[in-house]
Order: structure tokens, then C-alpha cells, then sequence
């Protein structure tokens, strides 16, 4: 007889959430809310740009992506490793739980390798595979009841820290826990979810499989800043996660009250 897998929670934050100290804290008092496992994943890329300018240090991007040259690196290790990543866990411990801060680094949890040379050299950032993440390490923390809360940075395993897209570690998190939990993978942002329309909020697709986010990219429905996040969304799926959702970050109460929200994308 099967055993049914725990269900664990892996969620993503972005700006919108880490840039408004009114938006976080509501935010995190319901991520306490949610009383199964849960995994929180956060970048900080407006505050590393921030901070970046006030040292003199230019911000390079190309295509979303930040060139990540060697000052960059300290900023943003500084930054994600430390002000944001520290600050989010105190308020956590406000709240009551008990979450401990990390990066990929800290008790080896994801391993990355820096990614190759092609046409652009993006420094130091991290690629992921299917074996970067030490799911061991990670559990032995979910069972002692801490809430790991990660920021977007991984290591080489030889010495070399690498920032990594946060979406990417959620997702890698999400993928190799699978194998010991029932886990839903959560991306929250400024919108409901998915909206046929941007520019109206009423327009939330609410549920999406994978046939269906098919015939809504044929008919070029869905807007092409969202196609990567659902894309890696549906690999993840493929990759034994039971659920993504896409949604508000101010809807995320609605997971301890068991109320659907954002749009649900499954197989």
C-alpha cells in the first residue's frame, strides 16, 4: 500500500512583496498562516540595483538578466544573503515561525555550475540540474520544523558563490522534493494570475492544463512576458509537482482557508 506523501508548500516572492514593507508583512503573516511544510524562495534584484548605484557599481542587464561581474556578486550576496534574506526571517519569527535563512551554500542545499560563455558572458551566474538540490539536507530541516526561507544564491561546491534566477530554485526545490512530498509550487507576483486581458484582472484564466496552455498559445492569448514562467511550470509539473499556481501575493491567505486563487496550472 502507498504511503501518502506530506504536503509541502514552495514559494516564490517577488518585488512587488520584498519592496513594501506594508506588502511583506501581511504577506508573511500568511505564510504563517499555512500550517503544512513550506519552502519560501525570494530574490531582491530592485534593492541589489539600489544599493549597487549608491556604491558607484553600474547595473548591467541584458534580456532580464543581470550581469553578474565580481562587484555585482558582493552586492547581491550582501543583499539577498543578508539585508533581505535576514530581515524577511526576523519578521517570520515575529509571526511565530521558525524559519531559518540560507543560501544555496548552507548545508550544501544546491550545488550550480556558471554558466557557460556563449554570446553574452553573464559572470557568475549559477545553472541548475537535476542534481543540484541535496533533498536530504533540506528535509533533515523540514522535519526539525524549520521553515527554510532561500535566497537567490547557490555555490559551485569549490569555494564560488553563483547568484541563480530565484523562479529556477523555486522550480529545482519543487522538482526534487516532489520525490518525498505531495508538493504544490507557488510563483507570486502583482497579478491574479493568468489574465487573458493584462490590463483587466477579471480576466483570470483560473484553471490551465496542459492541453489547454497549448491552444492558448496558438491563439496567442496569454502575454509573451508570462510564456517562460509557464513554461518552467509545466516542466515542473512533468517533473512529479502536483500543482503550480500563479497569483496574488495578497491571495495567498486563501491556502490555509482551502480556497482556490490565481490560476492553477496542472497536468
Amino acid at each position: 500500500m502507498a504511503t501518502t506523501k506530506h504536503p509541502l508548500y514552495i514559494i516564490k516572492i517577488g518585488g512587488n512583496v520584498i519592496d513594501s514593507s506594508e506588502n511583506l508583512y501581511h504577506f508573511l503573516k500568511d505564510l504563517t498562516a499555512i500550517k503544512a511544510d513550506k519552502i519560501l524562495v525570494h530574490g531582491g534584484g530592485k534593492v541589489a540595483t539600489q544599493i549597487s548605484a549608491s556604491l558607484g557599481i553600474e547595473t548591467q542587464m541584458v534580456d532580464g538578466r543581470r550581469i553578474t561581474d565580481v562587484e555585482t556578486l558582493r552586492v547581491v550576496t550582501m543583499v539577498y544573503g543578508g539585508l533581505i534574506n535576514k530581515n524577511i526571517v526576523a519578521q517570520l519569527q515575529r509571526f511565530g515561525t521558525n524559519a531559518i535563512g540560507l543560501t544555496g551554500a548552507d548545508g550544501n542545499t544546491i550545488t550550480a555550475s556558471k554558466r557557460e560563455v556563449k554570446e553574452i558572458d553573464y559572470g557568475y551566474a549559477g545553472d541548475l540540474d537535476n542534481k543540484s538540490v541535496n533533498v536530504e539536507s533540506i528535509e533533515a530541516l523540514l522535519q526539525a520544523g524549520f521553515t527554510p526561507v532561500f535566497s537567490a544564491l547557490t555555490h559551485d561546491g569549490d569555494g564560488q558563490l553563483l547568484n541563480t534566477n530565484a523562479d529556477t530554485i523555486a522550480s529545482a526545490l519543487a522538482v526534487a522534493l516532489a520525490k518525498k512530498y505531495d508538493t504544490t509550487l507557488i510563483y507570486c507576483f502583482e497579478k491574479k494570475g493568468v489574465l487573458k486581458d493584462l490590463d483587466n484582472e477579471d480576466s483570470l484564466i483560473k484553471d490551465i492544463d496542459k492541453a489547454h496552455f497549448e491552444q492558448l498559445k496558438t491563439e496567442q492569448v496569454i502575454h509573451s512576458g508570462m510564456l517562460p514562467k509557464m513554461d518552467n511550470a509545466f516542466s515542473a509539473i512533468a517533473g512529479g509537482v502536483s500543482a503550480v499556481i500563479i497569483g496574488h501575493a495578497g491571495d495567498l491567505k486563501n491556502i490555509s482557508k482551502e480556497k482556490p486563487f490565481g490560476t492553477k496550472l496542472s497536468n
